[in-house]
């Protein structure tokens, strides 16, 4: 039997504290799913050849979320009191991967999220697309779930 990666066009966006709303989930990107060993270099006495690197935590880059602009959005409203008001309400926040029959095969569990950012994309008379958004949010760090993953495995 050959694996066949799965696509990474079917997934889910959640924010479980806030009201659930369809429209509130459907992005077109998601970046920033990513993690790295930050490092210290230190030089070796007597040894100028190389510096050692020493790990001394992990790094996650911002998440960043695109979609189209939605007129009226909790999501929106949460960032734009983190921005403006200042009024910083960390939440966490679920990216998952979902199979052709809709289901769960993995999910990252982003902890404590807040805004940092939010964008809209360039208004052109003469092009034909529509509005986007782009969300910027800073997290502590993630937790993965394989298990639906696992347990489909062959």
């Amino acid at each position: 039997m050959s694996y066949y990666p799965p696509p990474g066009f079917h997934f889910a966006v959640r924010v479980p504290s806030l009201p659930p709303s369809a429209h509130d989930a459907c992005f077109t990107d998601v970046g920033g799913l990513a993690m790295e060993a930050a490092t210290e270099e230190v030089p070796e006495g007597g040894e100028n050849r190389f510096v050692q690197k020493y790990p001394v935590r992990a790094k996650y880059p911002e998440l960043t979320l695109k979609r189209g602009l939605l007129v009226r959005s909790d999501l929106f409203d949460w960032i734009r009191e983190a921005i403006q008001d200042f009024n910083i309400v960390p939440r966490d926040v679920d990216v998952t991967l979902l199979d052709a029959s809709h289901q769960p095969l993995f999910s990252w569990h982003l902890v404590n999220a807040y805004a940092t950012k939010w964008t809209l994309g360039d208004l052109n008379a003469s092009a034909n697309s529509v509005s986007v958004e782009t969300l910027q949010l800073f997290y502590q760090y993630f937790t993965v779930d394989r298990s639906a993953a696992v347990a489909a495995r062959p």
